[in-house]
């Protein structure tokens, strides 16, 4: 039987979670939101993702403030009108896909927001042009020559936690089955873990301890009033010297099992210009089996995995219990169904597609075959 194929259960203040298989669509950006509102791109790419084969689904970073919002034009969950957006956009999608879970990455961007999408340069936006001045751990630019970010006072860091209290209730509300914290890739919690963008002085920087306060202070304020599987997603490291390490990121990792953690989802970079990304196939994938090992926490490694029989491998190794894709998943939407037919596993889909397959791979939707009446 296939390793990547088989089942993987998730547990939670709420009950067992149990995924049909280890695929999962990692959280990707799509900068379509109308202020911070789901569109029908979203419901076009969530009703295909939901149809991919993978047994989780992750909705991309979505902005627990609209002052955290990457871009102008990313999703967000910080109102009711963004929540009634999401809400009805997701509940569409969803009655015409399997019942797949459904994860929500709740995100702020810290320094790293008012910036312009990929295809339009990814860099600041300045008022004049519709952005705003960003808030982050510190008053450290990302970049040289940007404008320094508003250092966060004590206020805002409560209105912060908050905010990601309030979008946690609203997407339990929704019926969402699993939250993953962003916690990677640069954006504000990563800010607060790393050395290179807190220089803070107060309780929220200087050591291990005191960078580890406000992620960890914001994923117990959402484990209080959110129920089901809940995560977050950590750089494992910088790729700087002097930067957020490996060995802190399984540290920091037993101590949100030991918060209630029911997973962690292990990337990489984001959060310096300096990073040299030591890139190539499974290239983060040690820092996956590094954290597992050290945590004994559920962890799903992601990164250049390309393959089905090294998705595989993966699994059977152990190095990580579940493989995430990303552009993958853009570029090949059936990438699970092209791995069950590869690895004899069996995937769920829409009945409208049961006839699809070539036919040497005509048995894995279950027990359906393609063309049975």
């Amino acid at each position: 039987m296939s390793h990547l194929f088989s089942e993987f259960t998730l547990t939670s203040p709420r009950g067992p979670l149990t995924l049909a298989n280890r695929g999962v669509v990692a959280p990707m950006c799509q900068y379509s939101a109308d202020h911070g509102q789901a569109t029908d791109w979203h419901l076009m790419h969530w009703g295909n993702m939901l149809n991919s084969g993978a047994a989780l689904f992750i909705i991309e970073a979505t902005a627990v403030t609209a002052r955290g919002r990457i871009t102008p034009y990313c999703l967000g969950l910080w109102d009711d009108a963004t929540a009634a957006a999401l809400s009805d956009t997701l509940h569409r999608a969803r009655r015409l896909a399997p019942q797949v879970p459904v994860c929500i990455q709740l995100a702020h961007a810290g320094r790293k927001a008012s910036s312009a999408s990929p295809w339009q340069g990814g860099q600041l936006v300045d008022a004049a042009q519709g952005g705003w001045h960003p808030e982050a751990p510190s008053a450290v630019p990302h970049l040289a020559q940007e404008t320094p970010p508003e250092a966060i006072d004590a206020q805002g860091l409560e209105d912060i936690k908050q905010a990601f209290v309030k979008a946690a209730e609203r997407a339990d509300a929704m019926g969402i089955e699993a939250i993953e914290l962003h916690g990677a890739h640069g954006y504000l919690l990563h800010q607060f873990l790393s050395p290179l963008s807190n220089v803070r002085t107060d309780g929220y920087g200087g050591n291990f301890d005191g960078r580890t306060r406000f992620p960890m202070e914001v994923f117990q304020a959402v484990r209080a009033v959110y129920k089901g599987a809940l995560g977050m997603r950590l750089s494992a490291t910088d790729w700087v010297e002097g930067g957020w390490t490996p060995e802190e990121t399984a540290d920091f990792s037993l101590r949100l099992k030991l918060a209630g953690a029911d997973f962690v989802h292990i990337s990489s970079g984001g959060v310096s210009s300096q990073q040299k990304i030591a890139i190539g196939p499974e290239y983060q994938v040690p820092f996956a089996k590094l954290v597992k090992q050290k945590a004994q926490l559920p962890t799903i490694t992601v990164g250049l995995i390309t393959e089905p029989q090294q998705a595989e491998d993966i699994v059977a190794r152990g190095d990580a219990d579940l493989v995430a894709l990303a552009r993958a998943f853009l570029y090949k939407p059936r990438w699970m169904w092209e791995a069950a037919a590869a690895l004899q596993g069996t995937v769920q889909a829409s009945p409208q597609y049961w006839r699809c397959m070539p036919r040497e791979a005509q048995t894995i939707f279950g027990t359906v075959r393609i063309g049975q009446r």
